[in-house]
């Protein structure tokens, strides 16, 4: 029994230590406003002004291509069918890899890949106006 106690608690933590980071909640939207940057030449953050991409104002919790006068690419409409919602979790993994979570995106970028950007561009675009 004392075997199977502690293999259990082993894959537990193996598991909790390969899963996404949930650090988004903690990030900085000083640090994430610099993060976003890489983000800037595409999207705005501070208005609702669409460029090549959709702007991002209100986005964490805002309905999935919903942004009015913004052609969305038919991968991310049938997306937005199966995941309705820019959750947090929704965007750290969009954040991380946007084609491969959206196969077919018109979205160029590669994606970010240290935990703390992620958390940190989170933390911005959940209030834009904390970076200034």
């Amino acid at each position: 029994m004392r075997i199977s106690l502690s293999m259990m608690f082993g894959a537990l933590v193996a598991v909790g230590l390969a899963a996404p980071s949930a650090a988004f909640a903690d990030g900085d939207a000083v640090a994430g406003a610099k993060v976003f940057k890489k983000c800037a030449a595409c999207h705005v953050a501070t208005e609702a002004k669409n460029r090549v991409g959709p702007h991002l104002v209100g986005i964490v919790d805002r309905p999935m291509a919903s942004v009015e006068d913004y052609k969305y690419s038919k991968a991310m409409t049938e997306h937005a069918a199966e995941v309705p919602t820019w959750t947090e979790e929704a965007l750290d993994a969009y954040l991380r890899d946007p084609r491969g979570v959206v196969k077919g995106t018109k979205m160029a970028f590669a994606g970010l890949k240290k935990d703390d950007e992620v958390a940190n561009v989170i933390a911005y675009l959940k209030d834009p106006s904390a970076a200034e």
